[in-house]
């Protein structure tokens, strides 16, 4: 106990971690850009300041460019509070090499930016998610304006650079790179939207004590089938802390379910779980084992 709110004080050791680490060498992170994406805000609250961040143009990039050694991490959005999974980060990990090492629970708070002259704009730019995200408010407070998608907040907000008919939906910190004024502070739907991301790196992490193992799945199209396959979970008392479906494109109404349970790949417990599932389903994917992050 102290004058110091256990967040900041989780920030000032982050920071410290960070600045030893980078004396040695400055990892290299790849994520989503540009410039003041919510992935960039999420890798610095992760990694610290002493880093050096890749910005690329896409999630597949993100994970292209660590898969070829030109980072040593990627940082990747995966589900939000409101909206659920992202589909684009979910069908990669199904294919890369790389292993998922880590978790991120970024507090994401919507603003609207313009310039200071821009009252009632005619287009508002944003990614697809914070469109969803502020659909409400969006209806009640800019009736009629034109929606356009971008493949970042931070892009949308640099296309608004410069524009007084236009609006983006983006950070605070994406209005300061780009020299925009922030209209409208906390416009999502959701007080506490929130969006998790997944640290990925070449090499698996080693158990702590307090893990999370995620796997990928798929099982076949017949009565009682999943319901087979998660019943080792039960019998071995492991719990069961998220299933999601995703369709696996390999054919009509086939899934693929992205599941996370507690404990660590290197429990025996967890492995003997894993096994009795493994003999049970079509495919099978252990994505990684990683800290578990305290909500």
């Amino acid at each position: 106990n102290g004058p110091l709110p256990a967040e900041k004080v989780e920030r000032l050791f982050r920071e410290i971690i960070s600045l030893c680490r980078g004396a040695e060498a400055k990892p290299q992170v790849a994520t989503l850009g540009p410039a003041g994406t919510y992935s960039e805000l999420a890798t610095v609250q992760h990694f610290g300041q002493e880093i050096d961040i890749v910005l690329t143009p896409s999630i597949d990039e993100v994970f292209r460019t660590t898969e070829a050694d030109a980072a040593q991490y990627a940082v990747v959005p995966v589900e939000n509070s409101t909206e659920g999974g992202i589909g684009n980060t979910m069908d990669r990990l199904l294919s890369t090499p790389l292993t998922i090492c880590g978790e991120i629970d970024f507090r994401v708070r919507h603003c609207l930016l313009g310039s200071s002259q821009t009252t009632k704009p005619k287009y508002l730019y944003a990614h697809q998610q914070a469109l969803s995200q502020c659909r409400l408010w969006i209806d009640s407070n800019l009736p009629g304006v034109k929606l356009r998608r971008s493949p970042s907040n931070a892009e949308a907000a640099r296309l608004t650079a410069g524009d007084t008919e236009t609006a983006a939906i983006a950070s605070a910190e994406a209005a300061e790179a780009y020299g925009l004024a922030i209209l409208h502070r906390n416009i999502e739907d959701q007080p506490g939207n929130s969006t998790r991301f997944l640290v990925l790196g070449h090499r698996p992490v080693d158990q702590t004590g307090e893990d999370k193992t995620s796997v990928a799945m798929s099982v076949r199209n017949q009565p009682g089938a999943l319901h087979a396959l998660l019943a080792p979970l039960s019998n071995n008392r492991i719990d069961l802390t998220k299933v999601e479906s995703r369709p696996s494109r390999t054919g009509l109404w086939e899934y693929i379910f992205f599941v996370d349970i507690e404990g660590h790949i290197n429990d025996d417990r967890i492995r003997k779980t894993l096994d009795e599932i493994k003999d049970r389903c079509l495919f099978l994917k252990i994505l990684g084992s990683y800290p578990m992050h305290v909500y």
